[in-house]
């Protein structure tokens, strides 16, 4: 799997790729997260117009497989964290909007390698309900930091690469 910025051509693939990862979530007994269809197609295209959207593609077929956004700075959401505190405050990366298709394993495990080597300190979130997405964060030994809360006021935990 290679990893490469997203396009505006790549849109209609990213968003049945979000299509797939909501049903996903709601089959695991997440039925919140993503539930209003997010993200919507104008959250795509203002992280590929500032060239923060990535996608994982099948090296041969060039398919893709997954999708993330990848933000290298000052996330406004994690200035406030609750029950806890960030590892450091070095600069960082976050991840957000992390989707698979469903068709290959490990797309969280190569974005996470891609994005280490972007910038070595990274910060992830997610919902409570999300346990396939907290079972991958701790299995890659990210640490629970406290409680953040998204733009609408929706809490998630907090995670901060060790």
């Amino acid at each position: 799997m290679t990893i490469r910025l997203a396009t505006y051509h790549d849109i209609s693939e990213m968003l049945n790729t979000f299509a797939h990862a909501r049903q996903q979530m709601i089959q695991d007994g997440n039925p919140t997260q993503w539930g209003d269809g997010y993200p919507q197609q104008e959250q795509l295209e203002s992280d590929i117009k500032q060239c923060v959207s990535y996608v994982v593609v099948d090296e041969h077929s060039q398919e893709i497989l997954g999708t993330f956004a990848f933000i290298i700075g000052e996330d406004p959401t994690y200035l406030r964290i609750d029950d806890g505190q960030w590892l450091n405050n070095e600069p960082y990366g976050t991840i957000h909007r992390i989707a698979s298709n469903g068709k290959q394993t490990g797309i969280f495990r190569t974005a996470l390698q891609w994005c280490y080597k972007q910038c070595p300190n990274i910060r992830i979130d997610t919902h409570h309900d999300n346990q396939r997405m907290i079972h991958l964060i701790e299995q890659a030994g990210f640490q629970q930091c406290g409680i953040i809360y998204t733009r609408n006021g929706s809490p998630r935990i907090a995670y901060q690469s060790k």
